[in-house]
C-alpha cells in the first residue's frame, strides 16, 4: 500500500474540492495510505454542519484529513504565511504517515511539496492544473513584467525540474510545457489525467421532458463570459418561444440575474438554484443542452472544464467556445457539442450565433445524442480512468509497480 501526502490549497469544503479532490481520494483511498492537507476559508469552517458531515465522509474513505485556515489578504503575504506553515505541518504529518510520494494540486501546494520531498526525500507528483501566473496575467490580476509573475515562473520552473511525475489536465498543456527550452533536453515523466466526473452522480435521464432547456452549472465570474452566454439565451428564447434556461451555481445568482436582465432575457422562463455537488446531477438530467464560455487566453491550453464532462454525463450536448484546451477537438470528434470562434480581444465570436443555436437544437434532438454524449463522458472524463491513472503513478513512483 503506498503512502500518499495529498497538498490542495483548494479547500475540501469548496465545490471544487468536493468535485476534484474528495472524488478521487475516496476512490483511492481504498488502495493507498491517504493523508489529506487542505486549505479552508474561514467561512466554510463556521458552517459545523457542511464540516462534520465532511468529516464523517473522509473518516468513512479511510483519508487522514487535516485542514489550515486558508489566508487571502494581502495577497502575497498572506500566500506566503500559508506556505511557511503549511510546510512546516505538511513536513510533520509526511514524517508521521512514513508519506513515500507528496501529491501537490497545483502550484502553491506543489511549492509546500516540495519542500516536503528537500526534508524527507518522498517523490513529487506536480499535478499542474494549469498555468497559474499566466492565468493571473491573462485575467488581468498581473503584468508580465511585475515582480509576482517572475517569482512565479521562478517557481513554474523549480517544480517542473524537480517534479518525478507531472499531470496536466490536457494534451494542450503537455505539448505547451514540453517546448520550454529548459526543458528541451530534460523532460520530466507526465500523463494527461482531464478533470475527471463522478458519472455515477450524472447520468442520462430515460426520456426529457420539454420544452428545451439549455443548463449552466457551475461558476460566473472571472474567466467565464457569461455576458456573452446571456445573449446567446436572449437569442434562443426569440427563436425558441417554448425554451428555458436553467443554472446551478453558487454564490453568482446576482451575476446571472444582472447579466440576463441586460441581455433582455425574459426572466419568467429562467430558473436559478443553489445545489450540494452530489444534488447537481439531478438538475443536469433537465437539461436537454449546456453552455460555457470560457475566456480563450494563452493559459486556458491546460485548462479542462470540469462542467464539460458533467454535461456530457448528463447525456447533454454542449455550446462552448474554442481556444480551451481539448475542447474543441473532444467535442468535435465526438460528434457532442458546437463550438463557436473566438476573437483576439479574447471574447467569443457571436457572429453566427443563429447557426450555432440552430446547430445546438438539431443536435439535442438527435436519436442517439444521449449515448453518443454518455458515451464520450465515459471515454473521457471517467472518474475511474482517472483514478486508475493517478494509482498507477503512485505504484510507479513507489516502486511498487512497472515505470510509467
Amino acid at each position: 500500500m503506498t503512502r500518499v501526502l495529498y497538498i490542495s490549497y483548494t479547500g475540501l469544503l469548496d465545490p471544487l474540492g468536493q468535485s476534484q479532490v474528495l472524488q478521487y481520494l475516496r476512490e483511492l483511498a481504498s488502495e493507498h495510505a491517504v493523508t489529506l492537507l487542505t486549505f479552508e476559508k474561514p467561512e466554510s469552517l463556521s458552517d459545523t454542519t457542511q464540516l462534520a458531515s465532511m468529516e464523517e465522509q473522509t473518516k468513512a474513505a479511510n483519508i487522514d484529513w487535516h485542514r489550515r485556515v486558508w489566508h487571502q489578504k494581502p495577497t502575497l503575504p498572506a500566500t506566503a504565511w500559508d506556505i511557511l506553515f503549511g510546510s512546516r505541518e505538511a513536513i510533520a504529518l509526511a514524517r508521521k504517515s512514513k508519506a513515500q510520494i507528496v501529491h501537490c494540486r497545483s502550484y502553491v501546494g506543489s511549492l509546500i511539496g516540495l519542500q516536503v520531498k528537500r526534508a524527507t526525500g518522498a517523490k513529487l507528483l506536480f499535478d499542474m492544473r494549469g498555468f497559474w501566473g499566466d492565468e493571473r496575467v491573462d485575467a488581468g490580476y498581473w503584468s508580465r513584467s511585475g515582480f509576482p509573475y517572475r517569482m512565479v515562473k521562478r517557481i513554474e520552473r523549480t517544480l517542473f525540474e524537480n517534479a518525478d511525475h507531472v499531470v496536466s489536465l490536457t494534451r494542450n498543456g503537455v505539448r505547451t510545457f514540453e517546448a520550454f527550452e529548459y526543458l528541451k533536453e530534460s523532460k520530466p515523466p507526465s500523463s494527461v489525467i482531464p478533470t475527471c466526473t463522478n458519472l455515477s452522480l450524472f447520468k442520462p435521464p430515460a426520456t426529457r421532458e420539454d420544452p428545451f432547456t439549455l443548463g449552466y452549472i457551475g461558476s460566473v465570474g472571472s474567466w467565464y463570459l457569461f455576458d456573452q452566454v446571456a445573449k446567446v439565451v436572449a437569442r434562443l428564447f426569440e427563436l425558441e418561444p417554448d425554451a428555458r434556461f436553467l443554472a446551478v451555481n453558487k454564490g453568482g445568482h446576482d451575476i446571472i440575474r444582472r447579466e440576463l436582465s441586460q441581455a433582455g432575457v425574459d426572466m419568467s422562463r429562467v430558473e436559478i438554484v443553489q445545489s450540494p455537488y452530489d444534488q447537481v446531477g439531478q438538475y443536469a438530467a433537465k437539461m436537454h443542452a449546456g453552455i460555457f464560455f470560457i475566456m480563450p487566453a494563452w493559459s486556458k491550453r491546460a485548462s479542462c472544464p470540469t462542467r464539460m464532462g458533467e454535461f456530457l454525463g448528463s447525456g447533454a450536448p454542449c455550446l462552448a467556445n474554442n481556444g480551451v484546451g481539448d475542447v474543441e477537438e473532444d467535442l468535435s470528434n465526438t460528434r457532442t457539442g458546437i463550438v463557436l470562434p473566438t476573437t483576439s480581444e479574447g471574447r467569443v465570436d457571436l457572429g453566427d450565433m443563429d447557426h450555432a443555436i440552430d446547430g445546438l437544437l438539431t443536435l439535442a434532438r438527435e436519436r442517439d445524442i444521449s449515448d453518443r454524449c454518455r458515451d464520450a463522458a465515459e471515454q473521457l472524463f471517467s472518474l475511474e480512468k482517472g483514478v486508475a491513472e493517478y494509482s498507477r503513478i503512485y505504484h510507479s513512483l513507489s516502486s511498487e509497480g512497472p515505470q510509467v
